[in-house]
């Protein structure tokens, strides 16, 4: 986790919560636009996203494809069936560091993030890019210190042109 301060008690608490999170995952039970739309907690998308990763053939198992998003900090999938999200339809999603986003056709950036009430940081012909904190909270435990925050995210980038990037990054920073 980037920037993210961790004793080794700490350290200890959360290597040894990612197998488990993994494990209780169930595919059945994912709610991909609830997670899209921060309608999701941070241990419900660890434990989606530890299993996406971890589990053999994950992604196809849900019927989602792997395809290149030319851009590396950026894992895409196409999806077999249209997803619902954000009042749209799409059958692309990326992961970032931290999250899902939908990529969506149709809408302007601006247009979307004021629907949302996501308030722009940048916003130029070239880029968009919009947050809006929807949780915020710190827990202390045996001396670690665990901040969350969950954002709904607006965005552009240039290796997706002519698309909207929505979704929502789950952050958990431990100190």
């Amino acid at each position: 986790m980037p920037g993210a301060r961790c004793s080794v008690a700490g350290f200890l608490m959360l290597a040894t919560a990612l197998p488990a999170a993994a494990q209780d995952f169930d595919p059945a039970a994912l709610d991909l636009p609830a997670l899209l739309e921060c309608r999701a907690d941070v241990p419900t998308y660890n434990g989606f996203a530890f299993w996406l990763a971890g589990e053999t053939n994950a992604a196809e198992s849900l019927g989602w494809r792997k395809v290149d998003s030319g851009n590396p900090f950026l894992s895409q999938y196409e999806l077999e069936k249209p997803l619902a999200a954000f009042s749209t339809e799409t059958k692309t999603l990326v992961f970032t560091s931290s999250g899902p986003m939908a990529v969506l056709d149709g809408m302007t950036a601006p247009d979307l993030a004021k629907k949302l009430g996501i308030e722009p940081m940048i916003s130029t012909p070239q880029k968009f890019l919009g947050e809006k904190v929807v949780s915020e909270k710190t827990e202390t435990s045996e001396g670690v210190t665990f901040a969350t925050r969950i954002s709904l995210n607006v965005s552009t980038v240039e290796t997706h042109p002519g698309k909207v990037l929505a979704g929502c990054s789950y952050k958990v920073e431990v100190e």
